[in-house]
């Protein structure tokens, strides 16, 4: 990544690092005096943060306690009093009762070291539902021998005929104690650092890893695909920036979209055409894309560090979706920055001269594909010279949304645009393909061809000719893009373009909320790869799936998803009022076919945000659980006006663990809130 032109110009790169934030904040460029003393900043802070991304669940709280006692202590001197204790109670969200409160701080000094404070922060917080599980189970009402526990995971985690020698793993990995290890026991700590942790949490650890097959045409995958990516912004005079296509990359985009347009010193520039956002250098965000230079960049509090490039998140092909409104002598120079900047991560020709089959992802492993127009097809490879293309193309059809025909500049009005060979060239596999029927595309299509649909006329196709839709990408790949009017930068619900197979489904990366949880929840299966298997029903053309009757399959299947909410573990504040405490409530959405959109919540707490407990239950029938994701939503309640919110966790379905689980919450905008969680039990059952 560049550090901003006056900076990159003035010091050399050798002193520069860039700390580069999960959420929205920021990047943070920094210049160190020598060359000897940026490096030795960077190997700390990356010290720092693999000490960080290794710490176990058991740790992370004891940080989290320990800061918490720093932030209590006002007047910096090591220890806090009863009344520092009070209002750090408010700050963690519990109106506690004062006799209570003081019942369990007992010193002779009336004052609480930090050690001191970390028991009692324990005795405070200590989870009773973890406890009378652990007891029901236990043989002694002190420990769970093997047996209890391998009774334990068999009866209640489903964890089948691999619970033997799972509970002796379990014990090995999480018993603090070494002389409960070393009687095959384990603690009631033990027993809560498994619960809290990744084997103890809702999302099937299995399935984090890679085990999709990453053998088949790629046009059978969900790609995790970006709209507008240059924007940190809105869409009228928002900021572009390549900070923009870091954080889209390291969220697992695969596919990023670059509009170009011809600059003023002869150098394309990318920025969203005719509006007051602001512009930035075609070939900054290609060396993006190819390895952040000249300067180093350090993902804080991230899982790659320095000299990150594309391939770092994921090592499956980038796509870049290049909406090209440049001259001919500036598309020559894009060609040649393309060309020289990715030099061999660049696609120019097909995989073993195959036109007719899409390769697969594990084809194009490190490999960056342009997506554009093209002259001709992939089998006129010879094609002398340029040509002219349809100006029609995602760009022309938003301002068409956004704007009267009047108000068009004149250049959006004409229907030819001239394509220069040398950028023609580059686009393999990832054609720009106007879409006229299905038929036509079943006839005459290629599987290399693409096309665009606006989330309007996307929807209008679902609604008139869903099976239709699921057809044509069995054979081709579809991408829906935001609707010109969404100014704001704003999303629209992606599931009902999953539902029928939609495989590049276009968000703004830079808006959080709903429709982003669920990008997220979909993409963070399979090693967060960017690509994501369509299942079955959506990758067979003989499998005649409709989303709007799921009961005529053949295999047709319907499960009942029932979700007892039990309690929630420090839940953060939404405002800064020191009195200020939530009255958390659990809200649990289910994403999917029309049939199987639902949401039930529980009752709120009043006034408990550190340690709310529910013990409802909730259940859903799902008619297709293998495009369903669930969404967990905790939110404050609040009778005069909009309940705010508090955090979220969104997954697959088929990601779902059974039994006792926790859910760790992440903020708005994707982020980790840890310590906070919901405390959950799962059971699914096929309906009768």
């Amino acid at each position: 990544m560049k550090l901003t032109e006056s900076v990159a110009d003035e010091f050399p790169p050798e002193r520069c690092f860039t700390l580069v934030f999960r959420g929205r904040r920021g990047n943070l460029d920094l210049v160190a005096d020598t060359a000897e003393e940026a490096q030795a900043w960077i190997q700390g802070m990356q010290t720092l943060i693999e000490n960080l991304e290794n710490m176990g669940e058991s740790q992370k709280l004891d940080q989290w306690v320990s800061d918490l006692f720093l932030k209590a202590d006002i007047n910096k001197d090591g220890r806090i009093s009863f009344k520092e204790v009070r209002r750090l109670l408010k700050l963690l969200n519990m109106d506690m009762n004062e006799d209570h409160a003081s019942s369990l701080f007992k010193t002779q000094t009336g004052l609480l070291e930090s050690e001191e404070f970390v028991q009692f922060y324990k005795m405070l917080t200590q989870r009773m539902d973890v406890l009378e599980l652990f007891q029901d189970y236990s043989s002694d009402g002190q420990t769970l021998s093997h047996c209890d526990l391998e009774e334990f995971l068999r009866e209640e985690q489903l964890e089948g005929d691999r619970s033997h020698d799972y509970a002796l793993e379990l014990i090995k990995r999480y018993e603090p104690s070494d002389t409960a290890k070393a009687n095959t026991t384990m603690s009631i700590d033990g027993f809560l650092m498994y619960l809290t942790s990744a084997d103890g949490a809702i999302f099937n650890p299995e399935d984090l890893r890679l085990f999709q097959d990453m053998t088949q045409p790629f046009s059978h995958y969900f790609i995790s695909s970006s709209h507008n990516t240059y924007l940190l912004e809105d869409q009228l005079k928002g900021r572009s920036s390549i900070e923009a296509y870091i954080k889209a990359l390291r969220r697992g985009c695969r596919c990023l979209e670059i509009d170009c347009w011809d600059g003023s010193n002869g150098e394309p520039v990318v920025y969203h055409g005719h509006t007051f956002t602001s512009k930035i250098l075609f070939k900054d965000v290609i060396a993006t894309v190819a390895k952040y230079k000249p300067c180093l960049v350090f993902m804080c509090m991230l899982n790659y560090s320095i000299n990150y490039s594309a391939f770092q998140t994921s090592e499956y092909p980038v796509i870049l979706s290049i909406e090209n409104r440049c001259n001919a002598e500036q598309q020559k120079i894009m060609a040649q920055l393309l060309k020289d900047i990715l030099g061999d991560m660049l696609l120019k020709t097909t995989v073993d001269g195959k036109v007719n089959v899409l390769p697969s992802p594990e084809d194009l492993k490190g490999k960056v594909l342009v997506k554009g127009k093209k002259i001709g097809g992939l089998e006129d490879a010879d094609n002398p010279g340029g040509g002219e293309v349809s100006d029609e193309d995602d760009s022309a059809e938003q301002r068409r949304d956004s704007l009267t025909n009047e108000s068009l500049p004149s250049d959006s009005k004409k229907s030819k645009r001239n394509l220069t060979k040398e950028l023609s060239d580059l686009v393999i596999y990832c054609k720009n393909e106007n879409f006229t029927n299905f038929e036509d595309s079943r006839i005459n299509g290629k599987p290399y061809d693409i096309s665009s649909f606006s989330e309007s006329k996307a929807r209008k196709i679902i609604k008139e000719s869903a099976a239709d839709f699921i057809q044509h990408n069995t054979r081709q790949i579809t991408r829906v893009y935001p609707s010109g009017l969404r100014t704001d930068s704003s999303n629209f619900c992606p599931q009902d373009m999953w539902n029928v197979g939609c495989q590049m489904v276009a968000l703004n990366f830079q808006t959080a909320g709903l429709e982003m949880d669920l990008n997220d929840g979909l993409f963070s299966q399979n090693n967060h790869c960017g690509y994501v298997l369509k299942p079955e029903i959506l990758r067979h053309s003989e499998q005649h799936f409709n989303p709007d009757r799921p009961q005529d399959r053949k295999d047709y299947c319907p499960l009942i998803l029932t979700i007892q909410v039990i309690s929630g573990q420090q839940l953060p504040k939404v405002n800064n009022k020191e009195g200020s405490i939530v009255d958390p409530f659990v809200r649990v959405e289910i994403y999917g076919v029309p049939s199987d959109q639902a949401k039930q919540e529980t009752s709120y707490i009043e006034n408990n945000g550190l340690n709310p407990c529910w013990n409802e239950t909730l259940e859903f029938v799902v008619h297709t659980p293998e495009v369903a994701l669930v969404r967990f939503v905790v939110e404050d309640y609040d009778m005069a006006t909009k309940n705010d919110f508090i955090g979220q966790f969104t997954l697959p379905f088929s990601c779902i663990q059974s039994g006792y689980r926790h859910i760790h919450l992440l903020s708005k905008d994707g982020t980790s809130i840890c310590p906070s969680s919901l405390f959950v039990h799962i059971n699914i059952t096929e309906a009768s």
